[in-house]
């Protein structure tokens, strides 16, 4: 990338800015080392990590960075075989507690969005939760090795206090006597080169044996070590380096383990750095109200409400532009302090952010292209030492880059031609223009020369802009203003400002008259841009009414819709308590039935099968009356000895006996039941004339899912009977001619009731037990009639 491009379009404040938000010293060098990157799947990818952080941070809030340092040096010395210091032992085991602290919240951020890119880093990563034990058990949070690091370091530690007791008590012992106090300049013990001290006056050096360690700086007190207390010393002296190689032996131990694992840690820091440097990218994209674009390479710019990430959000004016598909190149005409240059800068640095995976602050839909150059010549750069005028500056830009720029690249141009006679000048930026328009590059340029506006409105693939100005305060609006040309406003100001007319219409006079009507043109594009502004703005607001409206029915219905569903589920709950009761009456009256046919053998008496049927339709529940579909509007008329169709009962066919004004006595096969006539539907007209002399048989229809075989096995011989009656019931009313009851072969009493009831069934015509392949002596095979 131009590195002279970077410099004018400020991208090391957007790096200063990155650089300020990381967490650690690791993601601070990888940000000082961002770059824009000019290939696309890079790009996309740097975004898309982005993506995850902003997501993560959006869902767990910010990340745990605390403990993890750059302990990179340390490891590395720890490879060579040198001896860590506790306190770089204690950040080596900081920094594997923060590893894992790290990897566990972005884990549980995975778990309710999805983080490839996040994942991927972490994965690596290991967890030396061993390694950090140990270097905890021997080394507590200031640095200083525990007793417990060692028996041996304990053993030694405990000596050096009880020698170092007994040496101070000999020591107070000696200053409490009232001989020796007046000898003393304070009546206190201290240290001296690691070794007991007492001070001693000058003048009383000659009555006391021992060492001199020490004097003060007047000379008047001497530090003495007494006599009486110099073994004791040495002891104390001999144990601490006894200490003393304890602790190296430890720290050695510790830091061997760490050598050990030095190059996967510095693997570890590594990826840890990253994985800050693009939470920082996150965090500088909240900051910024930044959206993530999207991104292309066909050289499509699109930038929706872009604002400078240099300015402050309150005092940014927003941009809109595009660039690539229409046309390739804008010229932006407009008075000085308009907010030309700021919004060149804005165009190339946000094109400079997304490349390197930055978000941009603008609003959701913009899109970037990945360029492989962005040229800026921007601003005055005339120097002295140099002998550069401001157009020798600016042609010495403008050749350096017109040997670099090739089809995939943005070049932004400001004041060009500027600093020299304007008839050249136009012309050379003409050509300048038409150089870089036939090389299809993206060109944004720049600006004063009315002859400009008229080159732009003649040629394909280039468009007029400018910066809106407020006549009536005199003062920029800083809107860039794509498809309208910039119209000098300096006769409106003059006037404003107080000028004298006749001096104003004298010099309106000396303006040329086509001059005059571009001027009259663009003030009539202004004012067509104004009223399409305004339209465009209500319709906006209509759009929004009608969004909000919109989302207040779909609220509505969709509160409608839970109250169906709970109407519903309350419904589909009480059906399901009154066909339980339902049930269980159908049961007992089934019981009922089963019982007496034991009792009474295979008759049972009429009236009694009248009760049970009674009993059983007063368990079931009425059903819903349905309109009749296929009978017309009006209920077709029926007569006693039709045939007819039960709704209610599945379509169950039977033949009418009794008719009353609203119901019908129906005898269906061996049972009758009384239905209501808007539950019938005539199959078949009885001829008056020949009355049927007795009920009609039901026909029989096969249910495809009732059951062939029945299992009894584990079941008591009064159970296994009812279980085998309702069986043959429901097998004869489905057609069956075979079916299967498995007993078991056990002691034989079950097969024994079972055939014997089968002897006696009216359904049964003959049974048998189970041939090979059937479950031989286990099963009896029913055949029925």
């Amino acid at each position: 990338m131009n590195d002279k491009a970077l410099h004018t379009l400020e991208y090391d404040k957007i790096i200063r800015q990155l650089t300020a938000v990381t967490f650690t010293s690791l993601g601070r060098e990888a940000a000082e080392k961002l770059i824009p990157s000019r290939e696309l799947p890079i790009v996309e990818r740097r975004l898309a990590a982005t993506d995850e952080a902003v997501r993560t941070i959006m869902l767990k809030g910010t990340p745990p960075f605390g403990g993890i340092t750059d302990i990179r040096a340390s490891l590395y010395r720890a490879k060579l075989g040198g001896i860590l210091q506790p306190p770089e032992l204690m950040d080596v085991a900081q920094f594997i507690m923060g590893s894992r602290r790290l990897v566990r919240h972005i884990s549980l951020a995975g778990e309710e969005t999805a983080l490839p890119l996040l994942s991927d880093h972490c994965e690596p990563l290991t967890d030396y939760k061993p390694l950090e034990d140990e270097i905890r058990r021997c080394i507590d949070e200031q640095g200083d090795v525990l007793d417990s690091a060692s028996p041996e370091l304990a053993t030694a530690r405990r000596d050096i206090r009880i020698n170092a007791g007994r040496a101070r008590e000999k020591l107070e012992s000696l200053i409490r006597s009232t001989s020796v106090q007046k000898m003393l300049q304070d009546a206190l013990i201290t240290m001296r080169n690691d070794r007991y001290v007492i001070p001693v006056k000058q003048e009383y050096r000659a009555h006391f044996g021992g060492i001199v360690h020490d004097q003060s700086g007047s000379g008047a007190t001497l530090f003495i070590e007494p006599e009486a207390v110099v073994q004791m010393n040495n002891k104390l002296r001999e144990l601490k380096i006894k200490e003393q190689n304890e602790v190296e032996r430890i720290l050695r131990r510790l830091s061997e383990q760490t050598g050990e694992r030095a190059d996967l840690l510095t693997g570890d820091a590594e990826i840890l750095g990253m994985i800050d440097f693009i939470f920082a990218k996150a965090t500088l994209a909240n900051a910024m109200e930044a959206t993530l674009p999207a991104m292309n390479a066909e050289g499509n710019l699109h930038l929706r409400k872009a604002r400078h990430p240099l300015i402050a959000i309150k005092h940014a004016v927003p941009i809109d532009i595009e660039l690539g598909n229409a046309y390739t190149s804008i010229i932006v005409t407009g008075p000085n302090t308009g907010g030309k240059t700021v919004s060149l800068k804005t165009i190339g640095l946000l094109s400079l952010m997304a490349m390197s995976g930055l978000f941009i602050p603008a609003e959701d839909g913009s899109r970037l292209c990945v360029f492989d150059g962005i040229y800026a010549d921007i601003g005055d750069e005339q120097s002295i030492e140099q002998n550069l005028s401001t157009f020798s500056s600016h042609m010495t830009n403008l050749i350096s880059m017109l040997g670099q720029v090739t089809r995939q690249s943005l070049v932004l141009l400001d004041e060009l031609g500027a600093g020299t006679d304007p008839a050249e000048g136009s012309a050379l930026a003409i050509a300048i223009l038409e150089h870089l328009q036939k090389l299809g590059c993206r060109l944004i340029a720049t600006t004063h020369y009315s002859e400009l506006k008229a080159y732009a409105y003649n040629r394909e693939g280039i468009i007029n802009a400018s910066m809106e100005f407020d006549v009536a305060t005199l003062r920029p609006t800083y809107r860039l203003l794509v498809g309208v040309p910039g119209r000098s406003n300096a006769f409106a100001i003059a006037e404003r400002l107080g000028l004298p007319r006749s001096i104003i219409d004298h010099a309106r006079g000396e303006v040329s008259e086509d001059e005059l009507k571009v001027d009259s043109m663009i003030a009539s594009l202004e004012q067509d841009r104004l009223a399409a502004q305004s339209e465009r703005q209500t319709a906006e607001r209509l759009r929004r009414e009608v969004e909000t409206l919109q989302q207040q029915i779909q609220e509505e219905r969709f509160k409608l819709q839970e109250q169906k569903v709970k109407v519903m589920e309350e419904a589909r709950e009480s059906s399901r308590l009154t066909i339980a009761k339902a049930k269980r009456e159908a049961e007992e009256i089934i019981s009922d039935l089963r019982r007496l046919a034991l009792e009474e053998g295979a008759s049972v008496k009429e009236h009694k099968l009248i009760e049970a049927r009674r009993r059983l339709e007063d368990a079931v529940p009425s059903p819903v009356a349905k309109p009749n579909r296929s009978s017309g509007n009006k209920q077709a008329k029926i007569e006693a000895g039709d045939e007819v169709k039960v709704h209610s009962l599945g379509g169950q066919k039977g033949n009418v006996i009794e008719l009353g004004s609203t119901e019908a006595l129906v005898q269906l096969g061996i049972m009758k039941m009384k239905v209501a006539l808007v539950d019938l539907e005539p199959i078949r007209k009885t001829s008056t004339n020949k009355p049927q002399a007795q009920a009609t048989i039901v026909k029989r229809s096969r249910d495809e899912n009732i059951r062939t075989e029945l299992d009894l096995r584990g079941m008591m011989l009064d159970e296994a009977i009812m279980e085998v009656d309702r069986f043959l019931d429901e097998a004869f009313l489905s057609n069956l001619g075979q079916v299967y009851i498995i007993h078991g072969k056990g002691t034989g009493a079950l097969r024994t009731g079972v055939q014997e009831f089968l002897r006696r069934h009216k359904h049964v015509k003959s049974y048998r037990l189970g041939q090979f392949g059937e479950g031989g002596a286990g099963v009896s095979v029913a055949e029925l009639h």
